[in-house]
């Protein structure tokens, strides 16, 4: 459960410093996809194929897919920010971009599409932790470090978002810009800053996504970069609440991948294809009667001019 809620809780968590800021970041997925690439491609490339562990080496293509998604944002955001475009449309731009870009990239570079790599970042278990009954088998044993960068980057967020100066001032344009301009608060550079760490937590999050569960990538997340957008409405733009519903909804995607060896769900003798749409069902659900009472911070989406009281 843990390999399917940390990578949306990252992305999730990215697109609460988006829209905190007052920017719509529909191009999660896009971001997602470009930062897993990256990522995966440089494993592909630098990594020793016979090392026992490379946990150095994990988190030098975490790195690479941050700065990725850096870049992809700086996209979104200008033209957002400065040329006032419809922001869903840029979102949306870079979500059909992604893919194509990605296998046009490994084609001409491998020539195929999908990027291999050799997966020894498994932590077989963790010293002292991993011998306490019930949570070490559960966190401590057979896991990843991303797992434990995910709630790293839980911490990090509450805290920036709610107890420092910058997070007053990103939730203030967020939610009132022109009132943020008039005590000289740069809106723009504020928005910016928003997008660009909701980049690179996306970015992050695509290759987080892969690593435990697959040995190549194929230009695909699975769509997780939207139902990351479904925790963060869940989550009530709230970084405890979306942990929860990152929780969640990776309690379904558990479910949907593992039921053929659930003797209980097995035997009710349901098509696969039912159990595989159990996580988006229950998005549809979890939305629709949750929607009325989430409210999303008041500028968002917004264009702000500069200068405007």
């Amino acid at each position: 459960m843990m390999s399917f809620s940390v990578p949306l809780l990252i992305v999730a968590l990215g697109g609460l410093f988006a829209e905190r800021s007052g920017i719509v970041n529909i191009a999660l997925d896009g971001t997602m996809i470009i930062g897993a690439f990256t990522g995966i491609m440089f494993l592909h490339l630098f990594q020793n194929p016979e090392a026992a562990s490379e946990q150095g080496m994990l988190l030098l293509a975490l790195l690479v897919s941050a700065v990725t998604g850096v870049m992809v944002s700086l996209v979104h955001a200008y033209a957002s920010i400065n040329m006032k475009a419809d922001q869903t449309i840029s979102g949306t731009a870079i979500n059909v971009f992604a893919p194509a870009i990605s296998i046009f990239v490994a084609r001409l570079v491998l020539g195929v599409q999908q990027v291999p790599f050799a997966n020894h970042f498994a932590i077989d278990k963790v010293p002292v932790l991993g011998d306490i009954p019930v949570i070490g088998p559960m966190f401590f044993q057979k896991c990843y470090l991303t797992t434990y960068i995910g709630f790293l980057i839980l911490a990090v967020a509450a805290v920036v978002l709610y107890k420092t100066r910058f997070g007053l001032r990103l939730r203030a344009c967020g939610e009132h810009p022109q009132a943020a301009d008039s005590v000289g608060i740069n809106v723009y550079r504020m928005r910016y800053a928003g997008t660009l760490i909701s980049g690179a937590l996306a970015g992050i999050g695509g290759l987080v996504f892969v690593i435990p569960t697959s040995t190549n990538f194929n230009a695909t997340v699975s769509g997780y970069g939207f139902l990351a957008l479904a925790v963060l409405i869940f989550g009530q733009w709230k970084p405890g609440r979306i942990l929860f519903a990152a929780l969640f909804f990776g309690l379904m995607k558990t479910i949907a991948a593992t039921y053929s060896v659930i003797p209980g769900l097995v035997a009710l003798n349901i098509p696969s294809d039912i159990y595989k749409m159990i996580p988006y069902i229950a998005t549809l659900v979890v939305l629709a009667f949750t929607a009325r009472n989430s409210q999303a911070p008041r500028a968002e989406g917004i264009p702000y001019d500069k200068g405007e009281r």
